[in-house]
């Protein structure tokens, strides 16, 4: 008989580079820690990136920019990351790179208006009457033979009471996409027939302890009653229901729209219309505006077109908070022979508030390294830790990050579960960094192609 050991069941999640950050690692008061969740050091920046944490949620920063600047790897994208990990799950946060804006297909400014949608939230709520229920098995009427589906007749149950009803056989399909099963507990819209899964009634937990379902009460109350629904959606989503073109049913119609996956722009019309929708709903009341955040990273990449565009995008009364991060210093706006600070020209500049970042000395690169090395999981000792700060102060802090997994890999070939000085030193005669390279270029430069 073998007997052979159960391979773990848990997923891995892929890592990647700023996957440590949880946050901004403030203390209630606004003081950056030294140490906490996922950064090391840059505590001036992470506190002015707090204060506008505090002002997005008092809504007092719409229509205002923000821009991190600081050499390459000191953290700018991990600070946008850490804002949008403070603002929370309800606050739309729409990243992007500066280089987006070129497309063959559409209009750089219709990029940055469709995102400039994505990072503007409608929280909308509705007095909606819902069947709240869980589902219950009866016998079936046809013995299984029955060719088409006409009706759905579900049993459901609540705290009060059972009712049978008999449904319409499109929320048959909406049933089967939610995966509804006996004793979940759904809701069913009384106008939309739209159905969602709430969870896994607590009647039917079972005695494991850790499980994925989510339980939750058995529903209280009336079978059928008025519920609050509270739907969280952007404007880009809105734009993009309304632009879908409706063709028709018939064969070529349909041919006609599966040939065309050509991106399609949204008119300044349709989204007036759509503008002036949101406006009534705002008024009546039933809905609520949430400005999100736009972070638009290498923002030197973009051109004068587009700069001219984000001044006019910033003064709009629907604008988000957009943040920018750039790593260039006094360079050529792109489109003109005009040199600027960080390649964006000055009237734009004037508008923004900038936050610096700092490079990392050599305690912080080392307490990095090893966040690095625990959160991929690696075992690498002291001294190895310190000869890679080394070479981070040396190199950079990309490079002595990205050496940790092909040592880890080279420590288990050599029959090591931790990594040693020796490993280090052998992927560093493999790999080059990119200060070793230009030099290798400059000092070859007869044998490339120029």
């Amino acid at each position: 008989m073998n007997i052979e050991e159960v391979q773990s069941t848990a997923k891995k999640q892929r890592i990647a580079t700023h996957t440590h950050i949880r946050g901004l690692g403030l203390e209630p008061s606004g003081r950056a820690i030294d140490m906490a969740a996922g950064f090391v050091g840059q505590k001036e920046a992470r506190e002015a990136a707090g204060l506008v944490v505090d002002m997005i949620k008092q809504k007092k920063m719409a229509g205002r920019a923000l821009l991190l600047a600081g050499p390459p790897g000191t953290g700018k994208t991990a600070l946008a990351l850490g804002v949008s990990q403070e603002l929370g799950t309800k606050v739309p946060f729409c990243p992007m790179v500066g280089s987006e804006v070129y497309s063959s297909e559409v209009k750089k400014t219709e990029v940055l208006m469709e995102n400039f949608r994505r990072a503007i939230g409608l929280r909308i709520k509705e007095n909606k009457e819902v069947t709240e229920l869980s589902p219950e098995e009866t016998e079936s009427l046809t013995g299984g033979y029955g060719k088409s589906i006409g009706s759905v007749i579900i049993g459901l149950k609540t705290i009060k009471g059972t009712k049978q009803l008999r449904l319409e056989a499109s929320i048959y399909d909406a049933l089967i996409k939610e995966k509804v099963a006996v004793g979940d507990v759904i809701y069913i819209e009384a106008n939309s027939g739209a159905v969602k899964r709430v969870g896994r009634s607590d009647a039917f937990a079972t005695e494991f302890d850790l499980e994925a379902e989510e339980y939750v009460p058995l529903p209280k109350g009336e079978v059928s009653k008025k519920k609050e629904i509270v739907q969280d959606v952007t404007l880009h989503d809105l734009d993009a229901a309304n632009a879908r073109p409706q063709g028709g049913q018939d064969i070529l119609s349909l041919m006609g729209q599966m040939m065309k996956p050509r991106k399609t722009e949204i008119t300044d019309k349709l989204r007036q219309e759509i503008n002036k929708v949101v406006n009534g709903f705002i008024d009546k009341g039933t809905a609520e505006l949430v400005p999100g955040v736009l972070f638009i990273d290498e923002v030197h990449m973009l051109d004068m077109e587009c700069f001219s565009y984000l001044n006019r995008a910033l003064e709009s009364s629907l604008s988000p908070i957009v943040i920018f991060a750039t790593n260039r210093g006094i360079c050529n706006v792109r489109g003109t022979d005009m040199n600027s600070p960080h390649g964006i020209p000055v009237d734009l500049l004037d508008r923004l508030v900038i936050i610096r970042t700092q490079t990392y000395g050599p305690a912080e690169m080392i307490q990095i390294l090893a966040i690095r090395a625990q959160v991929e999981e690696l075992h690498i000792d002291e001294e190895s830790l310190a000869d890679l700060g080394e070479i981070g102060q040396r190199t950079s802090l990309r490079h002595a990050v990205q050496l940790l997994s092909p040592a880890s890999i080279v420590a288990k070939l050599n029959g090591r579960e931790e990594i040693c000085k020796a490993d280090l030193d052998e992927v560093c005669a493999l790999y080059l960094d990119a200060k070793s390279s230009a030099k290798l270029l400059q000092d070859q430069q007869e044998k490339y192609i120029s």
